[in-house]
């Protein structure tokens, strides 16, 4: 578990971590690099789940090696089954990173949302929804690796 605090905003204890795959920590069907040894370094702390509709039909592929749990979803209702996994997890437990317009209400349900804008860019209603807009996913990732970066940007 991850416990941050942030003055003026709260007090998190984070067990989980929600992962969008295609656009976040993957691009193009390639896990980007450096994100490989972030999510073994944070397994110690969370639970990492990749959520995916597999549009590129090799994710369980780019996720053999790593300790994560892999959630498939239809590609249709593609926001109800991200955002009922968030609850299943905790919404006050649970940060979720994403980019899209289907990654809305998790983002939005979570006790931390995190958009990537990335290289396939982000829609604008997800960085809407989230309480971090971030360039890239390694830089996201790294937030929970050293946590003060977090109370820095969050604080009030």
């Amino acid at each position: 578990m991850l416990e941050i605090s942030v003055p003026g905003k709260g007090h998190y204890h984070i067990e989980h971590l929600i992962l969008d795959l295609n656009g976040t920590i993957a691009l193009d069907g390639e896990l980007i690099r450096g994100v490989k040894e972030r999510i073994i370094a944070l397994s110690t702390k969370v639970q990492i789940i990749v959520v995916t509709a597999d549009t590129n039909k090799n994710a369980e592929l780019l996720l053999k090696d790593l300790p994560v749990a892999l959630c498939r979803i239809e590609e249709a209702g593609e926001v109800e089954q991200k955002v009922r996994l968030a609850r299943e997890k905790g919404e006050d437990r649970t940060v979720c990173v994403g980019n899209g317009s289907n990654d809305v209400s998790m983002l939005k349900e979570s006790a931390l949302g995190i958009c990537i804008v990335g290289r396939e860019g982000a829609s604008s209603e997800a960085i809407m929804a989230s309480d971090l807009v971030i360039p890239h996913v390694n830089d996201a990732l790294d937030l929970f690796l050293k946590p003060h970066r977090l109370r820095a940007t969050l604080r009030r």
